[in-house]
């Protein structure tokens, strides 16, 4: 039986991986700044601010039967690579260092237990970049490539990275944006069905696969639709 750590499990995303592992039958353990945000049953709360070293080391000390890591936890400040730098630095402190710290944390005990999975939840920004989102697409482009280079550094003890990579979903982080958006639940559902396959990346919409594939292209095709003066 899998048991499974959730970063950013209080809303979104997390919320839906952590209630669907729960029907699937997993053993959870629902992280988040503030546990008491957490409205889920048969889940156990706990506390992880995944900026600090300190509580990442407390989480992977007391969630010590994990085999799935889900690093779900991000923001978006929206600010654009010439605004304030405390913006794009807090960007990348959740999206990058954060979850990379996460990962180290948890890397020797998924080796203890028979090596498991990660699962790091990035997006479609990973391969492009969109006016006023210069550093969420910076910091979910280094997920990406983190994702890349932790699946070579953890083959050996057995782990599987998994990259996740989606538009919109239907988040607070989009409540402001009027397109369509994936369910939270059917964006749970494809990826764990994608971890269990040994999917490497999970690419969740038609949006995302577009994306993906524009970059053996020609730069120009895609860009031209923001390059109006």
């Amino acid at each position: 039986m899998t048991t499974a750590l959730v970063t950013g499990a209080n809303r979104g995303i997390g919320r839906a991986f952590a209630a669907l592992l729960v029907e699937r039958g997993a053993t959870v353990y629902a992280a988040a700044r503030r546990p008491d945000t957490v409205d889920l049953e048969g889940v156990e709360k706990i506390t992880l601010d995944i900026t600090d070293p300190a509580a990442v080391a407390a989480a992977a000390e007391l969630a010590g039967d994990v085999d799935l890591l889900i690093n779900n936890a991000g923001i978006s400040t929206g600010t654009p690579l010439l605004g304030d730098l405390d913006g794009i630095r807090a960007d990348l402190d959740v999206n990058f260092w954060g979850t990379l710290s996460t990962v180290r944390a948890f890397a020797p005990v998924l080796a203890r237990n028979g090596g498991g999975a990660v699962v790091n939840v990035s997006s479609a920004l990973s391969w492009f970049a969109f006016p006023g989102t210069g550093s969420y697409a910076v910091s979910k482009a280094a997920n990406w490539n983190m994702s890349n280079a932790l699946r070579l550094e953890l083959v050996g003890q057995g782990t599987q990275v998994t990259s996740v990579h989606l538009g919109l979903a239907d988040t607070d982080m989009a409540a402001g944006v009027d397109m369509p958006k994936t369910d939270p639940a059917v964006v749970a559902a494809r990826v764990l069905d994608g971890v269990d396959a040994g999917d490497l990346e999970v690419v969740v919409d038609e949006w995302s696969a577009m994306v993906k594939a524009s970059l053996a292209k020609d730069p120009r095709e895609f860009y031209a639709q923001f390059l109006t003066a």
